[in-house]
């Protein structure tokens, strides 16, 4: 018989009241408090093996965490980044080139902010890969986040659900090799999923992991057209409920080992797994209320909100700042608009100039521009990587169909023979321009760069070799990407 030490008590909040019956449930049913996040913990640190293996380079180990800010629809590289002004009239964009604060590096109207401060970054102008059944933008979602395609892919490019089978997303890979040092979310996707019609989420898991790497996702609640939703945030799995009180639930925890002392069979079986701290990580998350705090944007200064922008993209930038700087590892802003949708999307198969003029071309330059100016200005662009990229980029000649879209005289289909991505801190170049497209922005001329090279950067920035063994749902090896770290991006 099991026997809890401790005079009897009511279920009131005095320290000086033993255990009671419902205590001892409340144990079990921990997970009303957020304290599941123990077994979430436990599960990171366990599996987290055969990873940092000796290597090096430049850029090597330079990161602590990544914010990938996800262009989801695939943005027109020849409309943003990569001008062509000599280019025939159906290729070349209706938007003038301006020159930014890099002598010799050009982008196009659209973005005069982010042309400002063209010395604190990288351009890859040669992002390339051909596609296999990865034409439409849930393949190409999941190859960018996963550095793996699927064999299921149906003839629009389409895939199913997430599976528990899928390959992680490279965000939950690296919080099992490296998760946080100090009691806070690892991993957060926000302000919406990854998603192409009905397919939601697809790539923005753990996979074949579990459920314990999966993103904190943070979707406040709103149409993906309404621009306040950053101010109706609710993290409820974060906070204690109003009638629990940070005492009751340090007096738990205070069972919680008295039942462990009570069982020195089971403490025995299970000391290898440390699970006393396990659960005081996830019981100091949510007491200390570092979490809660970090997503607080009304904390923040009213000009330095406004610098963002007051809309849904420019506040998620800001809250993925003040999420890194309390610890998290892996932020991915989604960016707020679905895939293959109107107004604010970057599937831009009709109304290219104007969409992009009103809507999504100004909340890209404000927001990022700001993102990357205030991780400069902290301190933080030294160890915090950044990197914007969409599943691909539009097709070079306006008005043709290169997917099996209809396009309208100024749109541009998928094409993800050529893009842009943009990369900046942890000691990637600044002011500088890798790579280069041909004279239309159809191919690379120098240097391509395959989206799983981009997954490999990544982990090479942070002391992670791209080749480390993960072992799958049948436990079967598989590198985490099959690709090599670009080095000569590091300067």
């Amino acid at each position: 018989m099991l026997f809890v030490p401790g005079p009897s008590g009511k279920d009131l909040c005095d320290d000086h009241l033993g255990a009671t019956r419902r205590d001892i449930l409340r144990v079990g049913a921990s997970g009303l408090f957020g304290l599941s996040l123990g077994s979430m913990l436990q599960m990171q640190a366990a599996s987290a093996n055969d990873a940092g293996r000796l290597t090096g380079g430049p850029g090597w180990g330079k990161a602590k965490s990544v914010i990938l800010v996800y262009l989801q629809g695939g943005p027109s590289h020849l409309d943003l980044w990569d001008p062509k002004d000599d280019a025939p009239e159906k290729v070349r964009s209706a938007f003038k080139s301006i020159p930014t604060n890099v002598p010799g590096i050009n982008v196009t109207e659209i973005l005069p902010q982010m042309a400002q401060i063209a010395d604190k970054y990288t351009f890859i102008r040669s992002m390339s890969y051909t596609p296999n059944g990865l034409f439409n933008h849930t393949a190409a979602i999941y190859q960018m986040m996963t550095g793996y395609t699927t064999d299921k892919v149906s003839p629009s490019g389409q895939l199913e659900p997430p599976s528990p089978k899928d390959f992680p997303n490279f965000g939950s890979n690296i919080i099992r090799i490296q998760p946080p040092t100090v009691p806070m979310l690892p991993f957060v996707m926000l302000p919406r999923p990854l998603q192409e019609s009905n397919v939601v989420g697809k790539g923005g898991t753990a996979g074949f992991l579990g459920k314990a790497f999966d993103p904190y996702t943070l979707y406040p609640e709103g149409d993906d057209m309404d621009m306040e939703k950053m101010s109706r945030i609710k993290v409820d799995d974060l906070q204690l409920r109003p009638e629990v009180f940070a005492l009751r639930l340090q007096r738990r925890a205070n069972l919680r080992e008295a039942l462990n002392d009570a069982m020195p069979v089971l403490d025995e079986s299970v000391s290898n797994y440390n699970l006393n701290e396990y659960y005081d990580r996830a019981l100091s998350l949510v007491v200390s209320g570092k979490a809660r705090e970090a997503f607080d944007l009304a904390q923040e200064k009213t000009p330095l909100r406004d610098r963002y922008g007051r809309n849904t993209f420019g506040q998620s930038c800001l809250l993925a700042r003040r999420l890194v700087e309390a610890g998290t590892r892996v932020v991915e802003v989604i960016w707020p608009k679905v895939a293959n949708s109107d107004n604010h999307s970057w599937d831009h198969h009709v109304g290219l100039t104007e969409r992009m003029k009103d809507q999504s071309g100004p909340m890209l330059d404000q927001g990022l521009s700001a993102l990357i100016t205030d991780l400069d200005e902290r301190g933080m662009l030294d160890d915090t990587l950044v990197v914007a990229v969409g599943e691909f980029g539009r097709s070079p000649q306006k008005g043709v169909s290169t997917s099996g879209n209809g396009n309208s005289a100024d749109g541009r289909d998928h094409w993800p023979y050529c893009y842009t991505a943009v990369m900046a801190g942890a000691g990637i170049r600044r002011g500088h321009v890798h790579g280069k497209s041909d004279k239309t922005g159809s191919s690379p001329v120098d240097d391509p760069v395959h989206p799983n090279e981009l997954l490999a950067t990544i982990y090479h920035t942070f002391g992670i070799a791209p080749d480390t063994i993960v072992y799958n749902h049948l436990n079967q090896p598989r590198e985490l990407v099959k690709g090599e770290a670009v080095t000569s991006l590091f300067g």
